[in-house]
């Protein structure tokens, strides 16, 4: 018979961390930043705890993952430590060990609970190469429609659905050589993108932006119902 593998020991220690995406990095594709993350994990030298198993794994939790090409200043991963590590430690060895571009904003331990379950609402903005007026009558009529139905390729084949039902905000303003969108979404299945709130725009007003959009998540985390703000998940429990 084949024998059984080790058990592994739990982590004795649980840390959630807040990274940025920033310039060319924010091309970086998920699959990308977490073997960027092992490897700089490797060599940190970090003293991860490791899953039970023939193939062990160490413990990272990634949660929230914004989209390729979309710049951020709230991605989050949690890890599990064999040893109990001060946090600026880990924060200081992960920076130096992380190519410039991803960038360690926040390191503390985690206060229990899941942390993907605190992710209920994003703060993006969205810079788009259109005529401020146009954008901002593009925003009014999208937001005086009950429902803006879009299309989007999934794993599961092309879906349809409600973009509108997801946004809690949405503004516009004159910016740089065109408008700026001020958006919070609230997370729901199937996610709602920024790129799919664009679409419901040229659908139901016929906003039409020259070249690709730059889009900058500022904040993600629980989700105020009565204000819309997006609070900070580091400091939550849940």
């Amino acid at each position: 018979m084949r024998a059984q593998p080790e058990q592994q020991a739990p982590p004795v220690q649980r840390l959630r961390i807040r990274y940025a995406k920033r310039g060319r990095l924010r091309f970086t594709s998920h699959r990308d930043f977490s073997r960027a993350f092992e490897r700089a994990i490797f060599r940190a030298r970090l003293p991860m705890a490791y899953s039970s198993g023939f193939n062990p794994h160490p413990r990272i939790s990634y949660a929230g993952a914004s989209p390729t090409g979309a710049a951020s200043e709230a991605e989050y991963v949690e890890i599990g430590l064999a040893e109990v590590v001060d946090p600026a430690v880990i924060h200081a060895q992960l920076d130096e060990a992380l190519p410039d571009g991803l960038d360690v904003l926040a390191v503390v331990e985690s206060p229990g609970g899941s942390l993907a379950d605190l992710l209920e609402g994003s703060h993006w903005l969205v810079d788009v190469a259109a005529d401020p007026e146009a954008a901002a009558s593009a925003v009014a009529t999208f937001l005086a429609t009950e429902a803006v139905l879009v299309e989007r390729m999934t794993k599961k084949g092309l879906r349809e659905f409600d973009c509108r039902a997801a946004v809690v905000s949405l503004s516009s303003a004159e910016h740089a050589d065109g408008a700026r969108l001020d958006l919070v979404l609230r997370h729901a299945v199937p996610a709602v993108r920024p790129d799919d709130v664009l679409a419901g725009l040229a659908s139901v007003a016929g906003l039409a932006p020259s070249g690709a959009p730059l889009l900058t998540r500022l904040a993600q985390g629980p989700l105020d119902a009565a204000t819309g703000e997006i609070g900070d998940p580091l400091s939550a429990r849940r």
